[in-house]
């Protein structure tokens, strides 16, 4: 196998790589002390772009490139780390993972080795989502945008050459593209553009254009730095000096280095990311590689050699340290404390530089590469194909070492019939909804209508089952109480479209004449305090007016006077309205409640309590709510959930030997049933 042309190689460009892993390892375990630490993958971005596209460029113009070399040195590269990450992740899956979780594990192993994890994770949620703290191969995504772009760049720029195209103009382009695509989708579906190769693609072709103008431009570069040297030396310098290139370097190394410190300590996750936003660590990149070995910071910041280890370490410990991170998130049921992540951190160093020295470099550096290439592609299939296989045999849950000691593992599970829309309303009751709106019959005929967020719906679970018989119609919207004249967004964005929530169910009511009670639910003072509760970090939601020109008020006031506004609606047209306070959130996983993980770090069995107290505070404002409610609307009517799930000292997540959770807030099947039951001896459904 003959070699292609590889850059001369930069220390600077390993320690540069050094402080965006170590920001990303900072981040993911101490994410409250680096807020913006994640924007070191966008570092990683422009460093890939860089040497890649240099590679390309040089190759071409040798007439040396080569596909087949080309593709087998990223196989070479990538795959040794890659492959025994996820191995191991296989095996620790195996002996920690109960069998959802592990489902789930083989269907990110699998993505992971077919370069398509930025899409399955872009189907399941946010990179920011509390749900993504319990993903062991989250990280993967970057790397599958990475790949994605070795499959698409070289062959664009391959065609563009043979076609004698102008090579900066054919980059430029694609990327300017890309990046209207970024500030575009950002305002309309943040997950998709965090997560999407078109929406990256810029990032990554600007360490090409950088590329391309130090190969191919370099008098044109020179003569651009002659250029900015005078404009910046005349409020300096009483008298022009001789240009050198040094100063120029030196400003502006030490000004990619400030707009990296500014990112990784500013840029957090409740901005708009990538969005602007990553122009930041993109910009500051460029202007550190750009100002090359001259620069003093280059030469005795990034150059260091602990900078430049880390540097050669850097792609295993990006591999090693989110999935030591994660299982011990997993295994904790809660984010594992300071020492068990410092432990994590530090043990993910030793297997990166392990990895480094015994896997990756004598396959790197070693004979027959092209044997090599062969035998990686062999195992990624094979380990591709195990986790595929954990995929569709449903995680393996008859494994032996998890079994539980109760039969309760059905409601330990999320009822997915009951939360999304299956055509119902439109077949019995010919009402259209937006996809963003649950809408789920069992009547032609319904006589009460549920209202409000996921908690509506789990609440009414047990009744679309079919476990109890009452004639219903729900109408809700995850992440939407229902508020009139008011709707929620998260982080900034209204992803919810609650509008559309709450004007589907004023127009479903004055279409189906049969109904003659509402029951409205939501989960209470998760949308007003700013918190999540137990398992959850902070609250991404934000009451917002409808009307754009009404002043926000409090978040408990629009929580209070949302709800005020449509209980008038629907007492207007004569509904019975019935309130439900909802059920403390359990805040733990209730798998924890049924069974113990076979390794454990520091947790046991919980018992799935909290003091009644606890619950009580955390609800207080709700309550409060609730009263002004019931004060303002004498008809109204309350039922509290509380006496299901707690005593006069505890509440339960189990109780009477029933599951009352499928997760840390929705109530299950079992409680469903009780709760609608108790209701239906109340009168309150009838």
């Amino acid at each position: 196998m003959s070699d292609l042309f590889h850059p001369k190689y930069r220390p600077e460009i390993d320690g540069l790589r050094a402080i965006a892993v170590l920001f990303v390892v900072a981040f993911h375990a101490f994410p409250n002390w680096v807020k913006g630490g994640f924007i070191g993958v966008d570092v990683f971005f422009v460093i890939s772009g860089y040497l890649i596209s240099t590679i390309i460029f040089d190759n071409l113009k040798k007439d040396t490139f080569s596909f087949i070399e080309f593709y087998s040195r990223r196989i070479i590269r990538i795959f040794p780390a890659l492959l025994l990450v996820l191995a191991v992740s296989y095996v620790l899956g195996w002996f920690t993972l109960f069998a959802d979780e592990y489902k789930q594990l083989g269907k990110h192993i699998a993505g992971g080795l077919a370069f398509i994890s930025n899409f399955v994770l872009w189907e399941e949620s946010g990179y920011f989502d509390n749900a993504a703290e319990t993903k062991p191969l989250l990280h993967l995504w970057s790397l599958s945008v990475e790949e994605q772009f070795y499959i698409v760049y070289p062959f664009l720029i391959w065609f563009a050459w043979k076609r004698q195209l102008n090579l900066l103009t054919v980059t430029i382009t694609s990327a300017i593209v890309s990046l209207f695509l970024n500030l575009r989708g950002i305002e309309h579906d943040a997950i998709a553009t965090f997560y999407s190769l078109q929406t990256r693609f810029w990032e990554l072709m600007s360490g090409s254009i950088l590329a391309w103008v130090t190969l191919y431009n370099k008098e044109a570069l020179k003569d651009l730095k002659v250029i900015l040297y005078k404009w910046l030396s005349i409020p300096i310098f009483r008298a022009l000096r001789k240009f050198d290139g040094k100063a120029l370097a030196n400003f502006a190394a030490f000004i990619g280095l400030l707009l990296l410190i500014y990112g990784f300590f500013r840029i957090n996750k409740g901005l708009s990311f990538p969005g602007k936003w990553a122009l930041v660590p993109v910009l500051g990149s460029i202007l550190i590689i750009i100002a090359g070995q001259q620069a003093w910071v280059n030469r005795k910041i990034l150059s260091n050699r602990i900078l430049v280890w880390f540097g050669l370490i850097s792609f295993p410990l990006y591999l090693w340290h989110w999935v030591l991170l994660s299982f011990a998130r997993i295994v904790e049921s809660e984010t594992p404390n300071t020492e068990i992540r410092i432990a994590c951190v530090l043990l993910s160093i030793c297997l990166a530089w392990l990895t480094f020295k015994f896997i990756e470099k004598p396959i790197r550096l070693g004979k027959y590469k092209k044997r090599n290439s062969l035998i990686l592609i062999v195992l990624a299939l094979i380990i591709g194909l195990l986790g595929y296989h954990v995929f569709i045999k449903h995680g393996y849950g008859t494994r032996e070492h998890i079994q539980t000691f109760f039969q309760l593992l059905e409601d330990d599970k999320m009822p997915i019939a009951t939360r999304e829309s299956d055509g119902s309303c439109q077949r019995l009751l010919d009402i259209q909804t937006p996809k963003s709106v649950v809408c789920l019959t069992n009547s032609a005929n319904p006589e009460i209508m549920f209202v409000g967020d996921s908690h509506a719906m789990a609440l009414n679970s047990s009744i679309y089952t079919g476990n109890i018989k009452l004639a219903t119609l729900l109408i809700g919207a995850h992440g939407c109480p229902p508020l009139l004249g008011y709707y929620v967004t998260q982080n900034g964005k209204d992803i919810h479209h609650c509008d559309d929530f709450i004007n589907q169910v004023l127009d479903a009511l004055s279409k189906t004449k049969s109904i003659k009670t509402v029951v409205i639910n939501s989960r209470g003072p998760y949308y007003f305090t700013g918190e999540g509760y137990g398992i959850e970090g902070r609250s991404p939601e934000l009451i917002v007016p409808s009307n754009k020109n009404i002043k926000s008020e409090p978040q408990v006031l629009m929580f209070l006077n949302g709800h005020s506004k449509f209980i008038a609606a629907l007492k207007r047209n004569k509904i019975k309205v019935v309130f439900v306070i909802d059920p403390p959130e359990l805040g733990e996983d209730p798998a924890g409640c049924l069974y113990e993980r076979p390794i454990t770090i520091t947790k046991g069995l919980s018992n799935c309590t909290q003091s009644r107290s606890k619950a009580m505070s955390r609800q207080s404002s709700y309550r409060n709510v609730i009263n002004s409610l019931s004060l303002t609307h004498p008809l109204l009517k309350i039922y509290d959930t509380l006496p299901i799930f707690c005593d006069d000292s505890l509440c339960y997540g189990i109780r009477d030997n029933n599951l009352l959770y499928w997760d840390d807030d929705h109530i299950s099947l079992t409680a469903s049933a009780l709760v609608i039951t108790d209701m239906l001896n109340r009168g309150l459904l009838k």
